[in-house]
């Protein structure tokens, strides 16, 4: 579609005073359109005039001179888009890696890698009755793993996570029995010590020894002794000694592996006897029967590995590495 248009310029307000005017429309056949445009602290209203028959002739063209259609703007500046960056983007040469055939390097080391085995006994009391065991789910937390150095000795603290899903009764009769799921969320803590079997010796160096030393000084004598000598002795005003610290890596623990082997017994279970959420006895059919204390044996075992960030010397050139 090919469209004449014109773009007339109507009165400029500003303050509530008119400052321009704008011409009439060439002929009846335009069409108008209008726009304001922002200039200074006024507004300015453009009013666009397209040819009715001209474009109704070249309706069919619309789709070739998409270009020439669109509206013209005098008054408007085209803006820069400022997300479109100014430098180009090229890769950075200096982020490639680069290959060093030896160097020093500060890396984990693994000092060595050992199973703890744990045996677990204790109790649960259940806070309403229990008709039965759904599901139980365990996980091991780990709270404290530290390596008593120069020694070999492993201090581990931690404690199994024991989540209990249970069926409590909520009504019946002497032919079914209708249950509420619930769940009950425990911690059973533990502590061992063990010893580890060093695949690699951890880096370990002690304070410097401290040494004192002193300064030799010279007064004289006070009245009574002879004023051709003076009095020799250390400074006792100031204390001089030489002392240092090491700075050594801590060596740390990373869980690999848990097993659990568990038996639980219910400690005061009847049959025949089914107690509600409130106390109150249910009839039920003449073998169930509900309990609130449990015990409970387990046997735990999880598998540790011990490092330390050492320095150690790589060469890539060495046979070990082909």
């Amino acid at each position: 579609m090919k469209c004449t248009s014109i773009s007339i310029q109507m009165p400029f307000f500003k303050n509530k005073k008119e400052i321009g005017w704008a011409p009439f429309p060439p002929n009846n056949n335009m069409v108008m359109k209008e726009s304001f445009i922002k200039k200074g602290r006024g507004m300015m209203r453009d009013r666009i005039y397209y040819d009715e028959n001209e474009h109704s002739s070249k309706s069919g063209d619309h789709e070739n001179d998409a270009k020439s259609s669109k509206p013209y703007f005098p008054s408007m500046k085209p803006k820069k888009n400022a997300v479109v960056p100014s430098v180009p983007n090229k890769p950075n040469k200096l982020n490639k890696p680069q290959t060093i055939p030896k160097a020093f390097v500060k890396v984990p080391v693994v000092l060595g890698e050992t199973t703890v085995q744990l045996n677990l006994d204790g109790g649960i009391e259940f806070p309403e009755p229990v008709l039965e065991i759904k599901e139980i789910k365990k996980n091991l937390k780990l709270t404290q793993y530290r390596l008593l150095l120069p020694t070999n000795k492993l201090f581990i603290k931690g404690f199994v996570r024991k989540n209990i899903q249970y069926a409590t009764p909520k009504h019946s009769t002497s032919r079914y029995i209708v249950s509420q799921i619930h769940a009950l969320t425990t911690d059973i803590p533990f502590e061992t010590v063990t010893e580890i079997e060093f695949i690699n010796e951890p880096v370990f160096q002690s304070n410097p020894d401290t040494k004192d030393f002193s300064f030799l000084t010279k007064r004289k004598h006070p009245l009574g002794f002879s004023r051709k000598e003076k009095f020799l002795s250390d400074d006792f005003q100031q204390y001089d000694q030489i002392s240092g610290e090491v700075f050594n890596e801590n060596p740390y623990c990373e869980l690999l592996s848990s097993k659990f082997i568990e038996y639980d017994e219910a400690l005061d279970r009847k049959m025949g006897r089914v107690v509600g959420l409130f106390g109150e006895r249910m009839e039920t059919p003449f073998e169930e029967g509900t309990f609130t204390k449990m015990e409970e044996k387990m046997i735990v075992e999880f598998t540790i590995k011990i490092l330390q960030n050492q320095q150690v010397y790589v060469d890539y050139n060495d046979p070990l590495y082909s």
